[in-house]
């Protein structure tokens, strides 16, 4: 029990982070070309609570794999509506890189400010967790980054791909959106999905923490 309110306690903030800020990007910029749904419904917001799917959340402790509550966008509000999807749906992904990115840069940057300043019991009381926190958003960032980059309806990646199709292509696509969720559940917890996008997810943590 000590153990995972321990586990708790340091994934906790990255990953509220990472959801909140994956989601406020595809409402911002959706916003930015022209949509008011996501801020006239309260969604482009920065208060977590906001954006927090459940099931989604509880996921991410048990198979490693997680979910927010998708920002609403209405394409009928964009000047050009394929195009624009496809930079709305790549901002959540780009949006995790990016903080995958930072948060690397940041534990560096404090094991490099851990090696200069003399041991005491306060400071590992304070840069141990904060170090713990750090790490665990790299690995979270890149978790959601590379998840949603499968073009799966309705990931972010099935909107890019989307973006980049034919439009009869692309709207026979999209119709497969209502049976893509219940194919991302049997892929996680078969496995499957652990075996196709684990191998990246490691190999892109160790390159930004090595």
């Amino acid at each position: 029990m000590n153990n995972f309110i321990s586990e708790l306690t340091i994934l906790a903030p990255p990953l509220l982070l990472a959801l909140t800020l994956h989601e406020f990007a595809h409402g911002y910029i959706a916003y930015r070309l022209g949509d008011p749904t996501a801020k006239s419904l309260g969604r482009l917001t920065l208060n977590p609570l906001k954006h927090l799917d459940p099931l989604g959340t509880i996921a991410f402790f048990f198979i490693k794999f997680g979910w927010a509550k998708p920002v609403p966008v209405n394409p009928g509000y964009f000047r050009n509506p394929k195009r624009d999807m496809l930079w709305v749906a790549l901002a959540g992904p780009a949006t995790n890189l990016g903080l995958a990115v930072i948060s690397a840069l940041l534990a560096k940057g404090l094991w490099l400010l851990a090696s200069t300043i003399p041991y005491s019991s306060l400071a590992e009381a304070i840069l141990v967790p904060v170090n713990g926190m750090l790490i665990a958003s790299v690995w979270i960032n890149l978790v959601l980054c590379i998840f949603n980059f499968l073009p799966i309806p309705p990931l972010d990646g099935s909107r890019i791909l989307a973006g980049l199709l034919p439009n009869r292509l692309a709207a026979s696509y999209i119709r497969y959106e209502r049976y893509g969720f219940i194919l991302i559940l049997i892929l996680a917890f078969s496995g499957m999905l652990s075996k196709v996008i684990l191998p990246l997810i490691s190999f892109a943590n160790h390159l930004l923490l090595s």
